[in-house]
């Protein structure tokens, strides 16, 4: 799955419009590179993203779209705020 879209179906960003920018200003690492909104996630990736002055870091637990919303949570695992 794309990053913007798994930034999205997950609920960390809000709307993938503004994943891809995020993105596109250089604050998503993914595994600590710098990552593009198009990059694939896989599981087992660490994504850290910087919303201003407050990063957090992820662990990515599963990379299927799900179906509600009330799992989207059980995609990923806060590893530090």
């Amino acid at each position: 799955m794309r990053l913007d879209k798994y930034l999205k179906v997950s609920r960390l960003i809000k709307r993938r419009t503004v994943a891809n920018e995020v993105a596109d200003a250089g604050r998503i690492l993914i595994n600590g590179k710098i990552a593009k909104a198009s990059q694939a996630v896989k599981e087992g990736d660490i994504i850290e993203v910087t919303f201003g002055n407050r990063p957090i870091k992820v662990k990515v637990l599963s990379d299927i779209e799900p179906r509600t919303k009330d799992v989207a949570r059980e995609m990923y695992e806060i590893i530090s705020e």
